[in-house]
């Protein structure tokens, strides 16, 4: 798949993808209809794939009952325009990157990625069984929204540079697309934080309108073909060590549905959070490969001094994130007295066990 061929997909006008206008609920038939928009340009690699895998699933655990149009970003509305187009009952549901939307509350960057995060194994601990889950219907709740996990990108990279990082200093000036708090740790240091949907990353680096860009992986950034523009690539990321995904629903037509489709839309999506976590993370392997081997990728690891700056920009951006809201403030609270109880169990078995073992077995970077 060529990046051009599926950022194509993003310029589809809705009619051309047999659009219809949805209420909600649309009920005729005994059919259900369910619109989806999403963030991604349609059959992109791991997100807009999964997003599509997703929805099919529905359709399909349903024998038809539900309905389900899938748009992809720019199809129906704008990848940005994914939340008040679900909100306003447009469309039924979104699937997208809950960080997106931290402008209206700084809380729902929690249940994406946040800096110095959780991993994909203890964000989705904490969503079943540390109070994630219901904090996330909290927040969500405040904007007519029912929020189910839908997928998981795993441990981010820091990113594509066109020049080295050594020190934080090296950061000031910087334009670099970055969403989420972890654009805002950037600012903290100097740097000019951009936020750009998928589609629109590659041709602002070429041209200089930024400098630096962060997406996801190697898999999904090799498709973007950001080593045309960019020469280091820097890990790992402290923005997202664990991007959780979202199908939010508008909450009235979700609360008009039977428990019996709540609970096959809540599968379906339980089912892709665990399917895109395992396929993103058999697919980075082969392709970091292939950036380093076949195009000449320079692998860069941020120095310690970077990454302190890194954590001291954050526990910043972090304080004035719990004073936003008494909302804001118990879901972080909750979060970081997760994290160390978690961060204690992963270091002492995952961490220490995965570096013996590549220690031992010859693996390297």
């Amino acid at each position: 798949m060529k990046r051009r061929d599926f950022l194509k997909g993003a310029a589809v006008t809705a009619s051309a993808v047999g659009a219809t206008t949805l209420a909600a609920p649309a009920i005729a038939q005994g059919t259900t209809e369910m619109a989806i928009v999403s963030t991604w340009p349609r059959d992109f690699p791991g997100l807009g794939t999964s997003a599509q895998r997703a929805a099919a699933r529905i359709a399909e655990l349903s024998e038809g009952r539900i309905n389900v149009t899938y748009f992809a970003a720019g199809e129906k509305v704008g990848a940005f325009d994914s939340l008040d187009e679900v909100a306003a009952g447009n469309s039924q549901a979104y699937i997208g990157a809950d960080y997106y939307w931290k402008g209206k509350h700084p809380a729902w960057a929690y249940f994406t990625a946040v800096p110095f995060g959780l991993t994909y194994a203890e964000i989705d601990a904490w969503m079943k069984f540390g109070g994630g889950k219901e904090l996330h219907e909290e927040v969500a709740g405040q904007f007519g929204i029912h929020p189910i996990q839908v997928g998981n990108t795993g441990v981010q990279m820091g990113g594509w540079f066109n020049k080295e990082i050594e020190t934080a200093d090296d950061l000031k000036g910087l334009k670099m697309r970055i969403p989420g708090l972890g654009g805002d740790v950037l600012a903290k240091l100097g740097a000019s934080p951009v936020s750009l949907p998928g589609g629109q990353i590659y041709e602002n680096l070429v041209s200089g309108s930024i400098d630096a860009t962060e997406w996801v992986g190697p898999w999904n950034d090799y498709f973007l073909k950001f080593y045309e523009a960019a020469k280091y690539y820097y890990y790992p990321g402290m923005h997202e060590p664990g991007s959780q995904l979202t199908m939010g629903i508008n909450a009235d037509w979700w609360g008009g549905l039977s428990k019996a489709d709540q609970n096959l839309i809540t599968a379906a999506c339980m089912e892709e959070n665990a399917m895109q976590m395992a396929e993103t993370n058999a697919r980075n392997g082969e392709y970091l490969t292939k950036l380093i081997d076949e195009h000449g990728v320079e692998l860069k690891q941020f120095s310690d001094e970077v990454y302190d700056a890194f954590y001291e920009a954050a526990e910043e951006v972090f304080d004035e994130t719990r004073q936003h809201s008494e909302l804001a403030a118990k879901v972080h609270d909750n979060f970081v007295n997760f994290r160390a109880d978690v961060g204690r169990w992963m270091l002492a078995a995952e961490a220490t066990y995965l570096r013996q073992r590549n220690r031992v077995s010859g693996v390297k970077l």
